[in-house]
């Protein structure tokens, strides 16, 4: 069965390219032109990934990442005219899997794409846990996907989850920000260990007592980053 991927851009041109390419790579291509077509078609189509404009009419693509992000953890790529950096983080800290600017190569697009795929299907060379961690206030369920601290839920977004889970689930191991890139954003992902900064400085805002003196998620100097804590 082919792979459905919902390409959203109010540039018809933008829309045709990548539609032309995508389906020469056998994949299944629908489109929306902004925000609130965008999130229809994701709710009836359910794709398998979607290329998300950030400047639509209407709901702009932060807006409907975020939305999306509440429910779902369909790969999405990011499409902006813009090229500042925290632009780049702002659409990876809420949810977005990678990002491209514009103009691009649509042979790049499909690179991307099929990087991400990739990495889906890959398997998971960690072992797995346990589906539920405990450690004093802090509780990481992994079939819920819901995080409390001191029995007050905490929302976390997809990335935010995956990174705290890998961390938790192997405590006092030591991961350097490369690999903990390359194991949640995939070895093919195009970005830099900045990436991984920003997700650990709002894990520790929201789960950290005092973020600036983190309980858990314990700074490795040099090196990267590791999980402590008292399993109760």
């Amino acid at each position: 069965m082919k792979q459905k991927i919902l390409v959203a851009d109010d540039e018809q041109n933008i829309t045709d390219v990548c539609k032309k390419y995508l389906e020469r790579e056998e994949y299944q291509v629908i489109v929306a032109a902004n925000g609130e077509e965008t999130l229809e078609k994701w709710q009836n189509e359910r794709p398998d990934l979607i290329v998300l404009d950030l400047m639509m009419p209407g709901k702009n693509g932060w807006e409907v990442c975020q939305q999306i992000r509440d429910t779902d953890d369909v790969p999405i790529i990011m499409l902006t005219a813009r090229g500042e950096e925290m632009d780049r983080l702002f659409g990876l800290t809420i949810g977005a899997d990678d990002y491209l600017t514009k103009p691009f190569s649509p042979r790049e697009l499909v690179l991307r794409i099929k990087s991400i795929f990739r990495r889906i299907n890959k398997g998971n060379d960690l072992a797995q846990p346990e589906s539920k961690l405990i450690y004093n206030s802090l509780e990481i369920n992994n079939e819920t996907r819901m995080v409390s601290v001191r029995q007050k839920l905490i929302e976390l977004t997809v990335k935010e989850f995956e990174l705290l889970w890998l961390l938790a689930s192997h405590p006092e191991q030591v991961f350097s920000r490369s690999r903990l890139l390359n194991h949640i954003w995939g070895v093919d992902y195009f970005g830099d260990t900045t990436t991984v900064t920003v997700h650990i400085r709002k894990l520790r805002e929201k789960i950290e007592e005092i973020p600036s003196q983190p309980q858990y998620i314990k700074t490795v100097w040099g090196i990267g980053y590791k999980f402590e804590g008292r399993d109760n």
